[in-house]
């Protein structure tokens, strides 16, 4: 199996992962990142998931087989936080299970969708079996990318937190991500979170249409919320989501012994 695409910085013993939601690139990290680098946090690393930016495109897609790709990246790691968004937590509660040969510290989730109505599995069986959608120009590409991740210009003013969304083909542009990752909507949360062997602190924006603090209690006995922000809260306070992460980081000092 070829490696995910990822970049990564920072130094240090401790590793902490990020993953991206449904639909983005690593890319959206790029506040956190600055933000780590800042506060000597320690080394960071961002991949594309798989059907996603520069990460090629899969046959079919699950939560399992995602979480499998990126364990490879973290393997070995000596102190490992993963900071997740969306899809990206149910990635970082699968690789905290244990299952995938990777030991984890403690998990960060930012906005997970964790109740999925018939309708809205439905929307998303007919999201993955669509056809490739052409755009004649890059900008009406980048319109339709930021409309499908929520990146509006009012949150993400520039390129940084775009990169690799678009792809440049034969006939036209198109999005970077693959209509069949729509496919992993709908993995049972709570089976996840349960098998989770490592602190998990959970955290929706405060005006996150996405979930609500309710769901998240019903799941996390430690739940966040993140003042003035919406679903995408790792790129509107990207300070904030760091000053969690510190908090994560320093509970699990308290109670685990160093290894």
């Amino acid at each position: 199996m070829d490696a995910i695409w990822h970049e990564s910085g920072g130094q240090g013993h401790r590793t902490i992962l990020l993953l991206h939601g449904l639909g983005a690139t690593a890319a959206v990290w790029t506040g956190v990142r600055q933000s780590l680098e800042q506060r000597h946090a320690g080394r960071w690393i961002a991949p594309d998931l798989s059907g996603h930016g520069q990460s090629q495109w899969r046959p079919h897609y699950s939560v399992g087989q995602l979480a499998a790709e990126v364990a490879d990246l973290v393997s070995g790691s000596p102190e490992l936080f993963i900071v997740g968004h969306s899809l990206g937590v149910y990635v970082g509660l699968a690789l905290a299970s244990a299952w995938f040969g990777v030991r984890v510290d403690g998990v960060l989730g930012l906005g997970p969708k964790i109740n999925w109505p018939e309708a809205d599995l439905q929307t998303t069986r007919e999201l993955a079996n669509r056809p490739v959608r052409l755009h004649l120009t890059q900008d009406d590409a980048w319109a339709r990318y930021r409309r499908a991740s929520g990146l509006t210009p009012e949150i993400a003013a520039d390129a940084r937190w775009l990169s690799r969304g678009v792809d440049k083909v034969n006939d036209g542009w198109r999005l970077s991500q693959d209509p069949r990752t729509f496919a992993v909507a709908g993995a049972p949360f709570s089976t996840l979170a349960s098998s989770a062997n490592a602190r998990v602190v959970l955290a929706r924006g405060e005006h996150d249409p996405m979930v609500s603090t309710e769901e998240l209690q019903a799941h996390s006995t430690h739940v966040e919320e993140v003042k003035g922000a919406g679903h995408n809260a790792h790129v509107e306070k990207p300070e904030s989501i760091v000053a969690l992460l510190e908090q994560l980081t320093d509970s699990c000092l308290r109670t685990t012994p160093h290894r």
